[in-house]
């Protein structure tokens, strides 16, 4: 049941008809409280396995400061994992939209602090305050080409925040054995229910180097060279 109610869900968000959205806000509203616990039980039938994490965590731990980064696509399949670094309190930009609330809602119930905002709504104030928590908190994430894409080009936000607060970049990816892909803008992959998830993690690499704008987009380039191979077509 729970199963279904997800899937069903989660199938409305991928339509783009006024009807589909208008019934799938109204739903959302009557389960916005359960949703989240609905997700983790969800979630807890994946057979996860984790690589590459403590690298990373060693940096933190001795007081780097760390910007996990992954696409749009493979968000969903994180989430489980992603609450055993709630004690850090960490943040995430999320859009300031009906989508971005739900996603708010799950960030927040994860132990993440939710940073409202995107490149074309309150871009500046979001970031400066991304910048902030990650040096606060010294650990953060950002999806490198939401909220509406083009998948598999990695947007300047990524690159602008950790230079500001001069952390390193980690890039994160997610694969499953057996998902289903939404005939979405980032064909969203939705592992199926007992599938074998891979949540590994990239070496981190270094953006804060050169001040020219040359030097910027030469970080820029360089990661999304890093990551494309990671994105499932």
């Amino acid at each position: 049941m729970l199963f279904g109610v997800l899937v069903a869900v989660l199938y409305f968000a991928d339509k783009g008809t006024f009807m589909l959205k208008r019934y799938r806000y109204s739903l959302m509203g009557k389960i916005q409280g359960s949703f989240y616990y609905l997700i983790r039980a969800y979630s807890w039938t994946f057979r996860l396995h984790v690589e590459n994490e403590k690298p990373w965590l060693e940096y933190l731990h001795n007081g780097g400061r760390v910007l996990l980064c992954g696409w749009h696509q493979q968000f969903f399949a994180a989430i489980r994992h992603f609450k055993t670094y709630a004690a850090y309190r960490p943040a995430l930009m999320i859009s300031q939209s009906k989508d971005g609330d739900i996603i708010a809602g799950i960030a927040e119930k994860s132990g993440w602090y939710a940073v409202r905002g995107s490149s074309s709504r309150n871009g500046g104030g979001a970031l400066k305050e991304m910048v902030g928590q990650l040096e606060h908190s010294g650990l953060a994430a950002h999806v490198v080409d939401g909220p509406r894409g083009p998948a598999g080009v990695i947007k300047a936000g990524v690159v602008s925040l950790a230079r500001a607060a001069g952390a390193v970049v980690v890039p994160v990816y997610t694969t499953s054995d057996r998902a289903w892909y939404f005939k979405s803008w980032d064909r969203f992959m939705l592992p199926k229910p007992f599938a074998k998830v891979t949540l590994s993690f990239g070496e981190m690499i270094d953006v804060t180097t050169g001040e020219s704008n040359e030097d910027f987009e030469s970080h820029r380039a360089r990661l999304q060279q890093i990551m494309l191979p990671g994105l499932i077509s």
